[in-house]
């Protein structure tokens, strides 16, 4: 017999009523297709555990979401299909879903991991904050020694500005946080 964490069936009890047959069929389908799944809450939501995550089905409050943690490799591009579930018939056949979380179990019991990208994308920096950055050496060591999300926050910050004059004190005060070696949002690490 499946192994059910009350904790789950405490999240599904909370669930809007539109949610309640699609959790609990999704709940079903993949203690059929893996006995021995564990059931836990990661991010507020239910996860369906064997060997690493297989699936997690999270309930907003109009729409839930069937997220297959390897659904680049069980869905390819349809992996996003299943995102917006508002009733039964958003889900896919028993028969279906049932293979989808077996190759899931698959995947995980065969040590596959996901892929990443091993590339980091090279941010684009305006002409004119380049040239302002070079003007200070510390500051353009620690812009250049960051990480492209790092980056990407103070040009973000600095570029999305409207006026002339707010980008330009953004702009100064970005040359000084750089130079103590502070990232955009240092205080809130």
């Amino acid at each position: 017999m499946p192994k059910k964490n009350p904790l789950v069936d405490a999240y599904i009890a909370k669930t809007a009523d539109f949610a309640k047959p699609i959790l609990k069929r999704i709940r079903k389908l993949v203690h059929a297709a893996c006995p021995q799944v564990e059931e836990t809450i990661k991010w507020s939501s239910p996860f369906f555990v064997h060997q690493g995550v297989l699936v997690a089905m999270p309930a907003f409050k109009q729409h839930c979401a069937l997220i297959f943690w390897k659904g680049k490799l069980i869905l390819g591009k349809e992996r996003m299909k299943y995102r917006r579930l508002t009733s039964l018939a958003d889900l896919p056949a028993d028969k279906l879903l049932l293979g989808y979380i077996r190759k899931a179990v698959e995947l995980n019991e065969a040590g596959v991991k996901i892929p990443r990208s091993k590339s980091k994308a090279k941010v684009v920096v305006p002409g004119y904050l380049l040239a302002a950055l070079r003007k200070n050496k510390k500051a353009f060591a620690t812009f250049e020694a960051f990480s492209p999300s790092h980056q990407r926050e103070y040009l973000d910050w600095v570029t999305e500005a409207k006026l002339r004059e707010t980008r330009a004190r953004r702009l100064e005060k970005m040359i000084q946080m750089l130079a103590k070696g502070k990232t955009r949002d240092w205080k809130y690490q």
